[in-house]
């Protein structure tokens, strides 16, 4: 089977899911999970998170990232994919997932925002690829 066929077998998984665990590496090769909300656009994945975040200082210094679909908790429901991820810097296509994030997590995205915006708290966009 060629690699293109297994990158979709092992997307595919990510389908009607609301959460993936994200594992973004420190320095020394630690790797760290996070639940994370996300959206899935073919094979490229997109994540909002918080500009001072560890995740994102991690992937400013290493962009390997390993996926899976998860509970909210974590617990992972699937199998890891190894992936690259980045920041988007092209404020067009944040403000487009931003309105993803908004069909597929209604109220409670919203809500989110709304206490993000009280506390100061700056959102930036991931896009996380594969390998390949």
């Amino acid at each position: 089977m060629n690699s293109e066929v297994v990158q979709k077998n092992e997307l595919s998984q990510f389908e009607n899911q609301a959460y993936m665990n994200l594992e973004t590496y420190r320095k020394n090769g630690e790797g760290v999970k996070t639940p994370v909300w996300f959206i899935q656009n073919g094979n490229i994945f997109y994540v909002r998170t918080g500009e001072d975040s560890w995740k994102v200082k991690r992937l400013r210094s290493n962009p390997q990232a390993s996926i899976v679909p998860s509970t909210s908790t974590g617990n992972p429901l699937g199998e890891w994919v190894t992936m690259t991820a980045e920041l988007v810097e092209d404020e067009i296509v944040a403000q487009e997932v931003n309105q993803m994030f908004n069909r597929k997590y209604g109220f409670q995205k919203r809500f989110f925002d709304f206490m993000g915006r009280i506390r100061g708290y700056k959102l930036v966009t991931l896009v996380i690829s594969a390998n390949h």
